[in-house]
């Protein structure tokens, strides 16, 4: 059984991700989200703090914003705030919002916990496997990529952007 501001959470992001794009729609947030409910319950960890990251942790991806990495943590501060959520837990979701993407694996992480790292193995878990394969191809159909051009070499030196 949910907490009303879990199941507040839930509604909110349904509805802001109901046109998303297939790799990052609804029910990938909720694969995380079971995910790291199940790894949470053998880590010493805010219950409440790991279900609100994994459920807002894709509110407004940077990939589908111009980059702008700005918007998921006000988005999800704008929420919280309203569900009367205390300023400390409003503080750990939105580090983990902005600390949980990879990033290239370049960028150095400015922040961590427990959380966080319960979110990010729930997340990572959910980009593996079939499912992750699936979600590779529907992002680069979004994005009107090539399956495969073996006239285009792999870029070994990728930057975040």
């Amino acid at each position: 059984m949910n907490s009303p501001l879990i199941n507040n959470t839930i509604l909110f992001v349904k509805t802001e991700l109901q046109n998303a794009e297939g790799g990052h729609d609804w029910f990938h947030i909720e694969r995380v989200w079971k995910n790291a409910k199940l790894i949470a319950q053998s880590e010493k960890v805010s219950l409440e703090v790991v279900e609100l990251g994994a459920l807002l942790h894709d509110i407004a991806d940077s990939k589908f914003n111009d980059g702008d990495e700005t918007i998921g943590p006000k988005k999800a501060r704008h929420f919280l705030t309203g569900e009367k959520v205390s300023e400390g837990t409003i503080q750990h979701v939105i580090a983990i919002i902005e600390n949980i993407s990879f990033g290239g694996g370049t960028q150095q992480q400015q922040f961590t916990s427990p959380e966080l790292n319960v979110v990010q193995d729930a997340d990572r878990l959910d980009a593996i496997g079939a499912i992750g394969i699936a979600r590779c191809f529907n992002y680069g159909g979004f994005k009107n990529r090539a399956m495969y051009d073996p006239a285009i070499a792999p870029d070994l030196n990728m930057s975040k952007e």
